[in-house]
């Protein structure tokens, strides 16, 4: 029998503001364990929570750029479980009365566009944290992240490969940071996602039986975990055995997911309203002021390179990655307004050296009014292509301009053609046998002569012109 994946992803994005959801603490990454607390995060008894307001304003913010329907009046609810990185024994968060609803994202994959609906976006605070001791059965409890503002992005059951999933991951991490309200960054948990994931008879409407997936720190993790389960779930199907509903974990060293429990439902969390939190009513004025601080989001500046600078998809893909890469690109081509050529020096070598140093486009040593610099260099004819590679990587190590570099170390072209005549005569001169047979017909001698003349002008010599002037001379 074949079968039809379904898969559905509960995305967590830790919201960038500088206090707590419910207090002043604050929310700064990597502090000493157990710093960044007071008795309103500790849950200690008689305290009261008081709404961040911000946190609404970045929540709205991302339920505007993914379409959704913003609520006139949502809820803050209480969802009781007991871990130990809990202190409270619940978690604020939101239930019956969401924030948003009813939101859709667009994915690039390499079978096309798909449009994956968003059920819900939610606030919510962030648990604790447990640090387990390698040498001994003992764990710790660091409560810095207790407390952090979270929304929770709530996918329809729309994707249907791990790839698919893998991609709308990268939407919303590209979104969440092109709105400067989450870093994005996986590997320090502030950006992390639960994939349901279940297997049904092709053609059938009905869902299978879903096991959900955690302990996913990349995307490359999560779309690892979500083969394997698809493998595993298909494996058990077709033998006739039935698939238990459960939470599994990723084992990326030995890339399998293992049983944790069962699968909690909604009723095993008892959620009440949180009788401490009043309902937060949102008007359409709110919103529209909201709505005038987005800016050009991804899909529509992808869409804007293309058409206007002429960029192929793949281009406007890499160079709209993230906002910061695109106003890079943006300010070079104000400068040197050859589009695809600052692409492809961007793509190749810009991005080349600041991948290996793991360095964000920010932090870049070359300014994007220096690079353009180079390729004018380059289009001018005052250095080759194969030197401005050389001259780039010095601008990049010293972050000195292209135009001093080439001065210091005397790397113009020879583009003068007496003195190119006269160094392609000398060569000719010291070659009779070569060019005797490049007469005679062996046209591939004409290598040979640019390299002698390249050789004797060290590089210098403009090859365009030395090509041109040796077939007059020959």
């Amino acid at each position: 029998m074949h079968y039809e994946t379904v898969i559905g992803l509960e995305v967590h994005a830790q919201l960038l503001t500088r206090s707590k959801i419910f207090c002043g603490c604050s929310t700064q990454f990597g502090a000493e364990p157990n710093t960044h607390t007071c008795p309103v995060c500790l849950g200690m008894p008689g305290v009261l929570p008081v709404l961040n307001r911000r946190v609404v304003e970045f929540a709205m913010k991302m339920a505007l750029a993914t379409r959704c329907e913003i609520a006139p009046v949502c809820q803050f609810a209480r969802k009781n479980y007991f871990y130990p990185d809990l202190p409270k024994g619940y978690q604020i968060s939101q239930y019956e009365r969401p924030l948003a609803t009813g939101g859709r994202v667009r994915i690039e994959t390499k079978n096309g566009t798909r449009t994956i609906g968003i059920t819900r976006i939610h606030m919510e605070e962030d648990a604790g944290k447990l640090i387990h001791d390698e040498n001994q059965p003992v764990s710790y409890v660091d409560f810095n992240r207790t407390g952090v503002p979270l929304i929770e992005i709530v996918s329809e059951p729309d994707l249907r490969t791990p790839e698919e999933a893998a991609a709308y991951l990268r939407t919303l991490r590209d979104i969440l940071r092109y709105l400067e309200i989450c870093d994005g960054n996986m590997e320090e948990g502030s950006f992390r996602c639960d994939a349901n994931i279940s297997l049904r008879p092709a053609g059938s409407t009905g869902f299978g039986v879903r096991a959900e997936l955690k302990n996913m720190n990349s995307f490359r993790n999560v779309q690892r975990a979500l083969e394997f389960e698809e493998r595993r779930q298909r494996a058990l199907l077709e033998r006739g055995e039935a698939i238990v509903q459960e939470t599994r974990l990723w084992d990326a060293s030995r890339g399998v997911t293992v049983g944790m429990r069962g699968k909690e439902e909604a009723h095993d969390y008892r959620y009440f309203p949180d009788p401490d939190l009043v309902p937060v009513a949102i008007d359409e004025a709110w919103i529209e002021a909201v709505r005038r601080t987005l800016p050009e989001l991804p899909e529509a500046k992808r869409e804007r390179f293309a058409r206007d600078y002429g960029l192929p998809p793949y281009d406007a893909q890499v160079l709209t990655s993230s906002r910061n890469l695109a106003d890079y690109f943006e300010a070079a081509v104000k400068t040197f307004p050859q589009p695809k050529a600052v692409s492809n020096w961007i793509m190749s070598e810009l991005l080349k050296e600041l991948n290996r140093d793991q360095r964000d486009i920010r932090d870049c040593p070359v300014p994007p009014e220096h690079l353009a610099e180079l390729l004018k260099l380059i289009a001018s004819g005052v250095i080759s292509g194969k030197m401005a590679k050389s001259v780039f990587e010095d601008m990049y190590a010293t972050r000195k301009s292209a135009a001093a570099i080439v001065e210091e170390k005397g790397l113009k072209q020879v583009t003068d053609e007496t003195a190119l005549e006269a160094v392609i005569l000398d060569v000719l001169e010291e070659n009779p046998a070569e060019v005797e047979a490049y007469r005679g017909g062996k046209d591939k001698l004409m290598g040979f002569f640019v390299g002698q003349v390249m050789k004797k002008t060290r590089g210098k010599a403009n090859p365009q012109r030395v090509n041109e002037l040796l077939r007059k001379l020959l």
